[in-house]
């Protein structure tokens, strides 16, 4: 990369280092920590909804979990971003690169974020996902920071021992879908299907059920 921004600097006349090949790094599993179905639930329904914080929490996992996004692109929606195309709702997203993203709206995250907006009466230029203050929404959106504290606290609440993060509801949305890897790759914006095979993790349940037929 040096010797190519020399080249085109006209500092150099060509680059010596181009035959060089670096080494090869292939990932073929991702990371990212993937709740069970069991698991998910749980974290859903101990939240509670009897503060409009809680129902915000609510929304905002179920956002992340039926939309595929990520968590950056989710906490930049503006309330404008759920909005009604014919019969149905849903998110404008904007990914990494600016990238305009827009996904049909799932019936149970339609149901969470359109109970939290009713109560809390915004406007629709304002932030979706707003921080509290004194039980009261401050008009600031959450940072990951805030979104990652709020999901561990949740967690812990409801016994899931898992290490859960904001990444791990993109992960789990894409593993428990029953559609196709490339309907996925579609819905999570991924350029490259091989991404979107980094977060379906359904061969882990696969190689745990041939482990399990090994009897001694």
């Amino acid at each position: 990369m040096l010797f190519d921004y020399l080249v085109i600097s006209q500092i150099v006349p060509t680059n010596p280092a181009a035959p060089v090949k670096g080494p090869t790094h292939v990932v073929k599993r991702g990371k990212t920590p993937v709740l069970s179905v069991e698991d998910t639930r749980a974290l859903l329904n101990s939240v509670s909804t009897d503060s409009l914080q809680g129902l915000r929490n609510r929304a905002l996992i179920s956002v992340m979990l039926f939309s595929f996004a990520r968590v950056s692109a989710v906490l930049g929606m503006r309330v404008s971003d759920f909005y009604e195309n014919g019969r149905r709702r849903w998110f404008r997203l904007f990914e990494k690169g600016d990238k305009h993203h827009e996904v049909p709206v799932h019936h149970k995250a339609q149901d969470y974020v359109a109970e939290y907006l009713e109560k809390a009466g915004f406007g629709p230029n304002v932030p979706l996902f707003q921080t509290f203050r004194k039980k009261m929404p401050t008009g600031r959106a959450m940072s990951r920071s805030e979104a990652y504290r709020m999901i561990r606290r949740r967690a812990l609440d409801a016994g899931v021992l898992a290490p859960v993060c904001c990444h791990s509801f993109r992960a789990t949305g894409i593993t428990v879908n029953k559609g196709t890897l490339e309907r996925a790759q579609k819905i999570a914006a991924h350029e490259s299907p091989r991404t979107t095979k980094l977060y379906h993790r359904t061969d882990d349940q696969l190689t745990l059920d041939e482990i399990e037929k090994i009897s001694v």
